[in-house]
């Protein structure tokens, strides 16, 4: 079967490394450890588990970014052009996110956690869309 009868007149010709997928894992890192962190707010949490999923979260978006790099023939203007907007829009969430954590009363350590885990979120998110829509562009 060939690509064009599985996925469409459009899609490209060459296969990509799974940036989407390493950057949607990263994200799903660092929401479960987020969940967690909060379930204990204002309470001490266990940091743990958050530490392993923030840790995982950060090598899963670094490898995505890494492949990312390494693309020849990609479309880096619509990239860019699609990663500022969501960039802008996922550091105002991350923003309300920490506020409320803040306003929780999470301190120390937690918060710290917490903070870095939203940094790994602002970035995942807006990896993924760009990626998924320049992939299907034209390379300048």
């Amino acid at each position: 079967m060939s690509v064009e009868a599985t996925h469409g007149a459009d899609a490209p010709d060459r296969p990509f490394p799974p940036i989407a997928w390493l950057s949607t894992l990263a994200l799903a890192c660092v929401v479960v450890g987020g969940i967690l962190l909060a379930s204990y707010a204002p309470r001490r949490a266990p940091l743990g588990a958050s530490v392993l999923l923030l840790s995982a979260g950060a090598a899963l978006l670094l490898s995505a970014v890494v492949l990312l790099a390494r693309l020849p023939d990609f479309a880096w203007g619509t990239f860019f052009k699609v990663f500022k907007w969501e960039l802008l829009a996922y550091i105002v969430v991350a923003g309300m996110i920490e506020l409320a954590f803040v306003r929780d009363h999470v301190r120390g350590s937690s918060l710290v956690i917490v903070s870095l885990s939203l940094l790994v979120f602002t970035l995942c998110v807006p990896t993924t869309a760009a990626f998924t829509v320049a992939r299907y562009a034209e390379p300048e």
